[in-house]
């Protein structure tokens, strides 16, 4: 048979353990018509590097799931993949260049497109390797890259199919414009910071009135270049008598005109609205109403775009500060007021970002965003937490058209084609031969390309095959449930579902799983900026993935941030060690002459440790049928946690019951039998030591998979035969052969006696070697019968040299130490737990040594010299001990008397 090691050394075990999974081809998921299918999509980490603690928990979360689900008998499916990540991925790509340095542009698009494919490979090894390491147990021959064939084509069809039913169209709008990428981005990458500011207040001359002036007030100077006119509030009687007249624009030779619209608010500032369409999303509502001009004072890289003009070619910020300069030269510049407010910064680099009118590529919301709602209001889409649904229904009920094109070379580029000579616009999977309207074969394909969550919005599906309907599509789609955290609810989770639904006709998932963050020791969120980030690999090497995984799902509540402590990690890996010591008593206890009589339990010389466990033996006893019970109820309680995604608990509840009930308690019971009794009572403790063990391991293994696979690979070595991996071995199930109610109380009650015993022989400071005579005292006779079947195991946990039971208190000491239990009284004679003498002579010893501290501290507190000149602190802290000094006299006093 195996042995295990001494100790546990997750280093030596782990990779072993995770090359015999990949060997036995243990994560693989196939149709299966006579299973019933489980799918998880891996949220696919991006390229950019390698993963960190979040990614951790997240794939912690899944592959415990995952893993829960396969051993329940699921054709279980979670498909793994990585994502290109195109702004994150290009900026690392070009970063990486410039070090070399080279440059993007002289490289040109195909070049550095070799570069970007040539960092996916080495990171994404990099990021397949770290999951290796955690345990993860995805299907790795399904491994899925967004921009690998099958998913290219998937996004190129969808975009094809969106643009040919209206939903896909080009125009220029408003869009977020980051100044340092140079890319568009949507409204989801743009963060909302609270920045200190101030409100310029600047006056507009009226045309042809000498000395009347328009105040505005603005927190962006700079772009009084781009303004088109000025709106007050229509029902404002202050400014009727101006609408419709011009005013001089301050710092150019414009004129512009004073207009009416509702948008003013009439309390807010002044109550005149300078009117920019090309640089603020409500300025370019107004416009459109009113048939302004958009004129662009912008480049791509945020410097003054304005022929002619003084500032053109200043850097924004630069140019406001010679602007505010030049209109306080002119008398033009009224005030300035500080003024704290939100700006938007692009949540990759940092950036502020510019509103701009530019030429895009959106998709129409509104009609995709129905359903996506109605689907959680109908119940086809669940979150767990519930609240987060309300995150999801917010963003979608507030949604604008989504600008999907990116002006970047890494990531799907958009399908569309210009004809050279007549301007047409083709929208094609393939590039057409010839323009459909003129015929010309002059054709230039769209620069830019799409959005990195357009492809990733695909992701339940193209992986699967999809748009062809292949049998895996059919079998594994919809998928079961999505793990993600909160804060992409609204990049991601939504475009799934809408995307799911109009491509496929089906809500993609049917719950999503919400995580919270993992933040440092202090709450902090984790960040290179505080240096506090701490890399999974490193505590996998110091203290092994399972304690990792452990450390990570431990109290870990749906949608609640965490902490990560590394004494929690130590804990973890305690509880390890704790589980493999009492692994190797157990099979240290089996020798040959052992394995016989268990295999006589079940009438065979030969057969598997399944075989020898399926057959519940006659004669247990009662610790036998306690833990057995403890466990069968584990079991259904852990089910049931898992079931609705309660996992920290779920793992408290298995901790509990390894490290309380079996090691400390009925590893304890059965000592006695296991050397010095023999015989049938030892094979009935061994065997119920090998079931409780093996249903100890299924349980913990979704969470702790190498330890748990390692034990189990001995444990299944004691009877050789052909048996599963534990990962794909049956679920443990609730048994009503193993409920032994009466017997779960009687074992409860003496368990409540030895803590009963033990507590009062702490309060005493009577050594555990120091063994007393117990007197259990009932009227209650089945109590009675109850002891005496355990009298062995309980004098043990008791420290007791015997162990007397009766009904009254004939013959017991009348200084004997009771303690009390429902319906029972145990009593301790004194004399047994104290030598009388030296205990005397103790007591005499720290009597004459606290009188002489209170006699020093009571001497300090009447000095007046003291008193007047030592600190208040010093004063108070001498009180305090001669406080306790005498309280501590009075206790030896008390127990002087008890022992005369």
């Amino acid at each position: 048979m195996k042995e295990l090691a001494k100790q546990y050394n997750p280093e030596e075990v782990e990779d072993r353990i995770y090359e015999k999974w990949l060997k036995g081809n243990a994560f693989a998921a196939k149709v299966n018509p006579n299973k019933k299918p489980f799918t998880i999509m891996m949220p696919p980490p991006n390229v950019t590097g390698q993963l960190h603690m979040g990614h951790a928990l997240d794939n912690a979360l899944q592959d415990t799931l995952i893993r829960f689900k396969r051993m329940q008998g699921f054709e279980a499916l979670w498909q793994p993949g990585t994502d290109h990540a195109a702004i994150a991925t290009e900026v690392k790509v070009i970063n990486k260049l410039k070090d070399m340095g080279i440059d993007k542009w002289e490289l040109g698009r195909e070049g550095f497109l070799k570069e970007a494919w040539k960092w996916k490979e080495e990171y994404e090894d990099r990021i397949v390797n770290q999951l290796h390491k955690m345990g993860s147990s995805p299907d790795w021959d399904r491994l899925r890259f967004t921009m690998d064939e099958g998913c290219s084509h998937a996004v190129l069809e969808t975009f094809v199919r969106l643009y040919k039913k209206g939903l896909i169209y080009r125009g220029s709008r408003m869009i977020n414009w980051c100044p340092v990428c140079n890319t568009s981005i949507s409204d989801a990458e743009v963060l909302h910071e609270e920045q200190e500011g101030s409100f310029w207040h600047i006056l507009y001359p009226v045309v042809g009135e000498e000395g009347r002036f328009v105040e505005i007030a603005t927190t962006r100077p700079e772009t009084l270049l781009g303004d088109m006119a000025v709106a007050v509030n229509p029902e404002d009687e202050r400014y009727k008598d101006i609408v419709g007249k011009q005013l001089h624009l301050p710092l150019t030779d414009r004129v512009i005109p004073v207009i009416a619209d509702a948008y003013v608010d009439k309390e807010f500032g002044t109550g005149c609205v300078k009117i920019t369409p090309a640089h603020d999303p409500n300025d370019f509502l107004v416009g459109e109403r009113h048939g302004l001009a958009v004129l662009n004072i912008l480049t791509d890289d945020a410097k003054i775009l304005c022929e002619g003009s003084p500032y053109n070619g200043m850097d924004r910020y630069e140019a406001r500060k010679k602007m505010v300069e030049d209109l306080e030269k002119q008398g033009l510049l009224k005030k300035v007021v500080p003024h704290s407010h939100n700006v938007g910064v692009h949540d990759r680099c940092g950036t502020t970002v510019e509103p701009m009118v530019k030429p895009q590529w959106f998709v129409k919301m509104e009609e995709l965003a129905k359903p996506a709602i109605e689907a959680l209001n109908k119940g086809d889409l669940e979150f767990v937490p519930e609240n987060y649904g309300k995150t999801y229904l917010h963003w979608l009920e507030n949604i604008k058209d989504w600008c999907i094109s990116r002006q970047l070379w890494w990531g799907h580029r958009i399908p569309a084609y210009y004809c050279e000579d007549c301007g047409e616009l083709i929208v094609s999977l393939e590039k057409p031969e010839c323009c459909p309207k003129c015929k010309s074969t002059s054709l230039r394909q769209d620069e830019d390309t799409l959005d990195t969550w357009f492809s990733s919005a695909l992701w339940p599906f193209e992986t699967l095959g999809w748009p062809e309907e292949t049998e895996d599509y059919k079998y594994f789609y919809p998928t079961d449930v999505l793990v993600t955290g909160y804060d992409i609810i609204f990049f991601w989770v939504v475009r799934m579902v809408f995307s799911g639904i109009e491509q496929t006709g089906k809500t993609p998932f049917k719950k999503v799983l919400i995580h919270g963050l993992v933040r440092d020791d202090q709450g902090r969120k984790m960040s290179k900026s505080l240096g506090n980030g701490i890399d999974p690999l490193e505590i996998i090497g110091t203290y092994g993935a399972d304690a990792l995984r452990m450390t990570l799902l431990t109290g870990n509540a749906p949608g609640n941030d965490m902490r990560f402590y590394h004494s929690r990690v130590e804990a973890s890996r305690n509880f390890m060690n704790k589980v493999w010591n009492a692994s190797r008593f157990l099979f240290m206890n089996v020798k040959e002459e052992e394995k016989e009589a268990l295999l006589a339990l079940v009438g065979k010389k030969e057969a598997s440790l399944e075989e020898v466990l399926s057959v519940l033996p006659k004669n247990l006893a009662l610790a036998d049928r306690w833990i057995l019970s403890k466990c069968n109820h584990t079991v259904s309680e852990v089910t049931r946690n898992l079931e609705s995604f309660d996992l920290g608990i779920a793992l408290d509840k298995i901790q509990n019951f390894i490290w309380e009930e079996f090691c400390d308690w009925y590893i304890e019971m059965v000592k006695p039998r296991l050397y010095s009794e023999g015989g049938e009572s030892k094979t009935l403790a061994l065997w119920t030591l090998l079931k409780v063990l093996k249903t100890s391991l299924s349980l913990l293994h979704p969470f702790c998979p190498f330890i748990t696979e390692e034990i189990y690979d001995t444990e299944k070595s004691l009877f050789p035969g052909e048996e599963k991996m534990l990962m794909l071995s049956d679920w443990p199930v609730f048994a009503e052969e193993l409920d032994f109610s009466e017997a779960e109380k009687e074992g409860e009650t003496i368990k409540e006696a030895v803590r009963a015993i033990r507590n009062i022989r702490t309060e005493m400071n009577v050594p555990p070697s120091k063994k007393a005579t117990v007197y259990f005292v009932t009227e209650d006779e089945g109590l009675r019968k109850t002891f005496t079947h355990s009298k062995v195991f309980f004098a043990t946990l008791a420290y007791a040299q015997d162990v007397i039971i009766q009904q009254d208190r004939t013959g017991i000491p009348e200084n004997a130490v009771s303690v009390l239990i429902p319906k029972a009284n145990i009593f301790l004679p004194f004399s047994d737990l104290v030598d009388l003498d030296q205990e005397r002579e103790r007591l005499e010893k720290e009597e004459e040594r606290l009188k002489k501290e209170i006699q020093r501290a009571e001497g300090m507190l009447k000095n007046e010299r003291f008193l007047s000149k030592a600190p208040k602190e010093k004063v108070q802290e001498e009180e305090e001990k001669a406080m306790k000094y005498r309280q501590m006299l009075e206790q030896v006093l008390e127990r002087k008397k008890a022992l005369s």
